[in-house]
């Protein structure tokens, strides 16, 4: 029979899957038409790419003080004005576009980026709960969960399009509205399943876990960022995601305008997104058990081989399979660094320095990633696409160089739980 505490632990995973699960199907469905709308405001096609930035930059500049308002209200309250901040700035985008105001659409964009930046503290908020021995598999599951809402979001698209024509509104408002239904939908879940004691999940967590992959100092003080970084582990686990995710957008962000500058249709480009997509978060449970198993650093390197490779065969033929199977290695290359990443720097800190550490973090993955997503047009209209895939591969490379040059004593320091 299992104890209250396990029900609590396992009402919490729950929890943040379906939540995940939730807030990717109302971000998916918003993605679905942002830059459409950006286009119709603005009346100009190259300001497409400012919505996707809007979002970005809310994400990158307010992911530190996530990490800090976590510290001070807990999980479950940082977690839940997340959700609602995101449900606000997807509803005022909404009203931008029914008031054809580029400017309260783009600012709408950024508030639910800020609301996003709390939300993807998520596969955080479970590490802290679980032991170390199963902590990247849990990590995991919860960023599976996001899986399905990947998919069904932009099904929504359309429904949700046609419903606020039937209102008479611009068509691109309704998805917008949606997303904001969809959102406060996520808080009302974290609001209720993560109502747990909290403080005595993670202590019977910490309790779980070797002493010896603490990092001694992490125990006595709060470290800066600038300190933490002198870790090993965590430098690492910084290069692991921050490079992961920008050599993954560099690659997905221009794929469908190479598909289309060379004759393929949408149908074509659409299965190749689903793909890539697939590749990122339907096997991260299987990531995570490797971790868990094989150890953090093994799998980073793992990751990185097969995110270098999809860089290797996504420019090899223009033939729709070719390119299908390049950015589902990208993409599940990616899942590797992440999910392996994560579980090496939530080991790597202590836990009164986590969730703020944890939001520095995630602001440098974000500036990554908007860096990736800007980069990959220039990239493609100055030097092609596979010369884009060659900047992809040298990112990729950084992090399997670090891991793979790290000293054996960092190594042996270093946060593994499995049998590395």
């Amino acid at each position: 029979m299992s104890s209250p505490r396990s029900a609590s632990l396992l009402r919490v995973t729950l929890g943040l899957m379906l939540a995940q699960s939730l807030a990717q199907a109302a971000h998916s469905t918003a993605v679905t038409v942002n830059t459409l709308a950006a286009v119709q405001l603005s009346g100009q096609k190259a300001l497409a790419g400012l919505a996707g930035m809007a979002v970005l930059g809310g994400s990158a500049l307010a992911a530190y003080p996530a990490g800090y308002l976590m510290t001070r209200l807990g999980r479950h309250g940082g977690l839940t004005i997340g959700a609602a901040v995101a449900s606000l700035g997807a509803g005022l985008a909404g009203f931008g576009v029914v008031r054809a105001s580029f400017f309260a659409f783009l600012w709408g964009l950024f508030v639910l980026g800020m609301g996003r930046a709390a939300l993807d503290q998520s596969r955080f908020a479970v590490a802290e709960v679980t032991p170390q021995q199963r902590r990247a598999r849990a990590m995991s599951l919860v960023i599976w969960g996001a899986t399905v809402g990947a998919v069904s979001g932009p099904l929504l698209a359309a429904p949700a399009s046609n419903w606020a024509l039937s209102l008479g509104m611009n068509t691109y408002a309704g998805p917008l509205l949606f997303t904001s239904a969809g959102y406060a939908l996520v808080g009302l879940v974290l609001f209720v399943m993560l109502a747990v004691d909290w403080r005595a999940l993670v202590e019977r967590a910490t309790a779980g876990s070797s002493p010896s992959t603490t990092a001694p100092s992490t125990l006595q003080r709060q470290r800066s960022f600038r300190e933490a970084l002198r870790q090993p582990a965590v430098f690492a686990a910084l290069l692991a995601m921050a490079c992961g995710q920008a050599a993954m957008v560099l690659l997905m962000a221009s794929v469908s305008v190479h598909m289309s500058d060379h004759g393929h249709d949408l149908g074509d480009i659409s299965a190749v997104i689903s793909v890539h997509v697939l590749g990122m978060f339907a096997f991260s449970p299987l990531m995570g058990q490797m971790t868990d198993r094989l150890g953090r650093r093994t799998v980073i390197v793992a990751g990185a081989l097969v995110l270098m490779a999809g860089c290797v065969i996504a420019p090899l033929s223009l033939d729709t399979p070719w390119i299908a199977l390049g950015q589902f290695f990208v993409g599940l290359g990616w899942s590797g660094c992440y999910v392996a990443g994560s579980a090496l720097l939530t080991d790597a800190l202590g836990q009164a320095e986590r969730a703020r550490l944890q939001g520095a973090n995630d602001a440098v993955v974000n500036v990554a990633s908007a860096a990736g997503s800007l980069g990959s047009g220039l990239l493609l209209a100055a030097v092609g696409f596979t010369w884009l895939a060659v900047v992809g591969f040298a990112v990729a490379l950084v992090p399997l160089l670090i891991v793979t040059l790290a000293s054996p004593s960092a190594r042996g320091r270093a946060a593994t739980s499995g049998a590395e």
